[in-house]
């Protein structure tokens, strides 16, 4: 990787994934996409070059790539699980047909190509203990079938037309930085800030409703690892599991407790939300990803309570 593109790059992993790129590759090398209700602030915007990338035009992707010797697009662009449910056809030409523009630009100038899957691939019928690399991908969501349409579109691409196309299906990210938007697994970054503030937390899942999780320096580390990794030993490529922990509501509050025994948790069920985390995989099988291009996480549960709680302790002065 070169000259790099971020689609997306405001949104709740773009932005941090911005970052990290700049950081590695040099500020320079990192072009930072936006669309014009959401430009690039602060670091973002200071650290390096940004563009005006709406990736439902096709002839502005082009022109991007173009313009800034682009040889890689990390296609963040998308929208998370509850909010694609209450705009489906927003989340299909974001997801489905922006992507179809990327990798017809990508097929005409030999960009490579992230464009990251979900645990929300799945579906109900999904065996959802181990959750094998390859196995039945049947999901009831606008959000599931656009990522199971992507990995797809994604393998076509590579197939036919040569596009280096790679892609990790993301458990829930976990994060102090950006705020969530709109997730199922949001209440595990809310449940934190709850904890900082002296609340009492309302969860909207059940106890019991075991999810993959991850935080995000290890998302961003096996975003950047994998489009390193050597084409030759990758097997799959759209998209690899990737596990790094798995609890339920009662688990992350337990640990939080360990912190703060004055927390409290109540419930108030989402319907939508635990409807949706019912259909998702309590634990996906990553082992391909170890085995193809050495995916190792360095946080778990009880080292990333303690991180998020001093992180965001320093961000909300408390």
């Amino acid at each position: 990787m070169r000259n790099i593109l971020v689609i997306g790059s405001t949104g709740q992993i773009g932005s941090e994934l911005t970052r990290e790129l700049r950081h590695t590759y040099g500020g320079s090398h990192v072009v930072a996409g936006y669309i014009q209700r959401a430009e690039p602030k602060g670091e973002l915007l200071d650290g390096g070059p940004s563009a005006l990338a709406d990736v439902t035009d096709c002839t502005m992707i082009a022109q991007v790539v173009k313009d800034h010797h682009i040889d890689t697009i990390f296609n963040m662009a998308a929208l998370l699980s509850v909010v694609a449910e209450s705009k489906p056809q927003i989340a299909w030409k974001i997801g489905i047909n922006g992507l179809w523009n990327i990798l017809e630009v990508a097929r005409e100038t030999h960009c490579a190509v992230f464009t990251p899957s979900s645990i929300g691939s799945f579906g109900p019928t999904t065996p959802h203990l181990l959750t094998p690399q390859d196995t039945i991908q049947r999901p009831k969501t606008m959000y599931g079938i656009t990522k199971v349409t992507t990995e797809l579109l994604s393998d076509y691409y590579f197939l036919k037309y040569g596009v280096d196309t790679r892609s990790v299906r993301y458990p829930g990210v976990i994060s102090y930085v950006t705020p969530p938007g709109g997730g199922t697994t949001d209440y595990a970054v809310d449940i934190y800030y709850a904890a900082v503030r002296g609340e009492r937390f309302t969860c909207p899942l059940k106890a019991g409703t075991y999810m993959d999780m991850i935080y995000m320096p290890d998302a961003l580390k096996a975003t950047m690892t994998l489009m390193e990794a050597n084409p030759d030993r990758l097997v799959h490529r759209n998209a690899f599991n990737i596990a790094s922990m798995s609890f339920d509501p009662e688990a992350i509050y337990a640990e939080i407790r360990k912190h703060d025994p004055q927390f409290e948790m109540v419930y108030d069920i989402d319907p939508l939300k635990q409807c949706i985390a019912d259909s998702w995989p309590d634990r996906m099988d990553d082992h391909c990803a170890r085995e193809e291009w050495d995916w190792n996480p360095t946080y778990d549960l009880a080292s990333m309570t303690t991180d998020m709680l001093e992180k965001l302790s320093v961000k909300l002065n408390k």
